[in-house]
């Protein structure tokens, strides 16, 4: 089992939790960006919730804005939301259905394609290139249960592909009875935490607290033979309802490195993303799908129930966050069985932030694997000036 920073007096073969500082530091917020953020491939919804030519739907990862729009002939495209001009919002509503993505800025525009349609006044310069000027894509996958994944990588491919994390994600042999089309979206919605995203992303990787922190799932669920199972970048949940087959609610957790999940049901189910805003915040958001043969009273009470678990884990991250901060706490021991998914996702994320970090040094700089590359001329002078200075304030922090 995955062990690090071990104190002097502990058994060698005690697990630690990654140290609090990894959970408050603006340092390492901004390392999580470049190294995971930025080149790893992110569920964020599904395919059925987009079913009109225009239908668009804008998502946030840690400060990186994009959206995703279904074109004319059935594409589901992915942009940065970022206008080729002056770097304008092209979208600035949540979701919606358009015939043309216009910046209302300096009115540019661009087909649902992503090409460059109109740049008022641009047409008389010789000099602009009209085909080079297209809003930045994002990297789509949709997997074979319908499922949409992005990743930012700016390279014409990413460095990390789908299948090195998540080959046998949507072939889940558990996952046989669940027929995605009878499933359509209904709502969205979000709550907002003082916490950081690693610290929901803990908190729900075990059920080692719900008897104590969830009395719903305590009075449904047969704790005792919960347990996860981990492969590349997902942790399986299992757990067996109290009444068993009699139930008629099948539930099958899954968590997807670095920040999704998907809890499947027989009446439902919903993707939870836990989206960091900033070292200590996070915004939660909830995309909810309604089997077809659910009855409005089976929907909502299954609907409510998770909320309400939602809630408490939002609770209980919130009060955990605050001595995160504080300074005393910096690691404790963890359970190898109860919190199995817990220390495999904090080993999956040091190995990636360690491994980026690590290519940094060598290379002597950051290295943002999202940002795009573009014509220089005339600007790279500017460049190399700015560069400097941040340099030499890195120089003055030590990592």
């Amino acid at each position: 089992m995955f062990q690090f920073l071990s104190s002097k007096s502990a058994p060698a073969d005690v697990p630690r939790a990654l140290p609090a500082s990894w959970y408050r530091e603006p340092a390492m917020y901004e390392l999580e960006r470049r190294a995971i953020y930025s080149k790893r491939w992110l569920l964020v919804t599904h395919r059925s919730r987009f079913s009109k030519s225009g239908d668009f739907v804008q998502y946030n990862e840690a400060g990186f804005s994009f959206f995703l729009c279904l074109d004319r002939e059935g594409n589901l495209n992915g942009f940065h939301n970022i206008c080729r001009h002056r770097a304008y919002p092209v979208v600035t509503k949540d979701e919606g259905n358009v015939s043309i993505l216009s910046c209302k800025y300096h009115g540019w525009s661009y087909g649902l394609s992503g090409k460059l349609a109109k740049a008022p006044r641009f047409e008389k310069m010789e000099t602009f290139d009209k085909d080079a000027n297209g809003l930045f894509k994002v990297h789509v996958h949709i997997d074979k249960r319908g499922f949409v994944w992005v990743n930012l990588d700016g390279g014409d491919k990413p460095s990390v592909p789908w299948k090195s994390d998540f080959d046998g994600a949507d072939t889940q042999p558990r996952l046989g009875i669940f027929n995605m089309d009878d499933y359509t979206f209904d709502h969205a919605w979000d709550m907002h935490g003082d916490y950081n995203w690693k610290t929901l992303v803990d908190n729900y990787n075990e059920c080692y607290h719900c008897s104590v922190a969830h009395p719903g799932i305590a009075a449904t669920s047969n704790l005792t033979t919960y347990k996860v199972e981990v492969k590349g970048g997902q942790i399986q949940h299992f757990v067996e309802d109290k009444k068993g087959k009699e139930s008629g609610l099948e539930v099958a957790p899954t968590f997807f490195f670095p920040n999704a999940s998907v809890t499947m049901t027989t009446k439902y189910f919903y993707l939870m993303r836990v989206v960091p805003t900033s070292a200590t915040t996070t915004s939660m958001q909830y995309e909810v799908y309604r089997h077809k043969d659910a009855t409005d009273e089976e929907f909502k009470e299954v609907d409510d129930f998770f909320k309400q678990v939602e809630s408490e884990d939002k609770g209980l991250c919130n009060a955990a966050q605050k001595n995160l901060n504080a300074g005393v706490y910096v690691t404790g021991d963890l359970n190898s069985f109860n919190e199995k998914g817990v220390l495999y996702f904090q080993k999956i994320l040091k190995e990636a932030v360690v491994q980026h970090r690590n290519e940094e040094q060598k290379a002597g700089g950051e290295m943002w694997p999202a940002r795009k590359t573009v014509a220089r001329n005339g600007i790279q002078e500017e460049i190399e000036f700015c560069q400097g200075l941040c340099d030499s304030k890195a120089k003055e922090v030590e990592w």
